[in-house]
């Protein structure tokens, strides 16, 4: 039998697969509670923050399980400015490894006293280039690869106390792309995932019935080019 999805922190929840997934869980009688830096448009509970500054990030984890109660988190936050390594400015470098990896795991960590009360579960969202490196995204697979070795060796720290799950989503049909320049953009013929669709992927994560757990799931299109 599923599980009710109570209180669930997105992260990166006002847009993209975060929007999908908070979506999702308020379909599924959950309470998603989006953690962005802009409120979501679809009116649920918010709290501001830069999930590049993790005392922010854990301060605004706290407030929103004070409130709400935690059941789940979703980390769907993610960045990249692609580039050659010389030509990445070191702080947009360094925000895009603090925001995808490091705010990851200041989410986690301020969530896990809720979590291990209510044997909670959360989710990681790395990417395709979290196990297969690309050149120009030097920042983005040092991040990602990073989400993968930290969730893994997460589910070994958390087994049988809060479920664990690892999502590697292929590339979707959001604004991720918009900013870039013309040569990091998808090409014409790519095929992309619906964000909705790969937000079913967590939802069906969360909704596992205690004694049975997803450890790591894939979702992409059928012709990816990044995966395997």
């Amino acid at each position: 039998m599923a599980r009710e999805l109570g209180t669930v922190i997105v992260t990166g929840g006002s847009s993209g697969l975060g929007a999908a997934v908070a979506a999702g869980v308020a379909e599924r009688g959950g309470t998603p509670v989006v953690l962005d830096r802009r409120p979501p448009s679809a009116g649920h509970a918010y709290e501001e923050v830069d999930l590049a500054d993790s005392k922010d990030a854990e301060g605004a984890v706290r407030r929103a399980a004070e409130a709400h109660g935690l059941d789940a988190v979703v980390t769907c936050a993610g960045i990249d400015v692609p580039g050659a390594l010389a030509d990445v400015p070191t702080e947009t470098w360094e925000r895009v490894v603090a925001v995808n990896l490091l705010g990851t795991a200041a989410v986690v960590r301020a969530a896990l006293p809720w979590l291990q009360r209510s044997h909670g579960r959360i989710v990681t969202v790395t990417s395709t280039l979290g196990h297969r490196a690309a050149d120009h995204a030097t920042a983005y697979c040092a991040s990602k690869f990073g989400v993968v070795g930290f969730t893994r060796a997460l589910m070994a720290e958390l087994k049988g106390q809060v479920g664990v799950t690892l999502l590697t989503p292929g590339g979707m049909a959001t604004a991720f792309f918009d900013d870039r320049a013309e040569q990091y953009k998808p090409g014409p013929d790519a095929r992309l995932c619906d964000p909705a669709d790969v937000a079913a992927g967590v939802l069906l994560a969360l909704a596992q019935p205690r004694g049975a757990e997803i450890k790591e799931l894939v979702i992409a299109a059928p012709t990816e080019t990044s995966w395997p």
